[in-house]
């Protein structure tokens, strides 16, 4: 769990919306990029796919326990994991996937809303 100030809703929430380099949630705004994960959704401190590594995602993989999915959001449009990086979830047993933020966003408020033990690594857009 994020230290207080350190940007941290607890619970699960459904994404309100996301752009102007943030995301709204649970009423409030963060800018900047995010873990949705069981615990709550989290500040993450990413700035792009260039800084999505295993150690970046350690946080989420903490949790993992409490999700069966997690779904990568890349940002404005769509780029592929690190070849190593998608090897290294694969051979760990995460099962993930990785697509736009905005993709991601509505995939994850979908499962979300199904009941469905889902987290979301999601890179913030312009």
């Amino acid at each position: 769990m994020a230290a207080p100030g350190q940007g941290f809703a607890p619970g699960r929430h459904a994404i309100e919306a996301i752009g102007k380099g943030g995301f709204l949630f649970a009423g409030m705004s963060h800018i900047g990029a995010i873990l949705a994960l069981p615990s709550g959704i989290h500040a993450w401190p990413v700035a792009g796919m260039a800084d999505v590594t295993w150690d970046a995602l350690a946080q989420a993989l903490s949790e993992r326990e409490g999700f069966d999915f997690l779904l990568i959001g890349t940002g404005a449009r769509f780029e592929p994991l690190s070849p190593a990086l998608a090897r290294a979830l694969r051979d760990d047993g995460i099962r993930f996937e990785a697509m736009s933020t905005s993709s991601a966003t509505q995939t994850y408020n979908i499962l979300l809303d199904e009941g469905r033990k889902v987290a979301a690594a999601l890179v913030a857009v312009p």
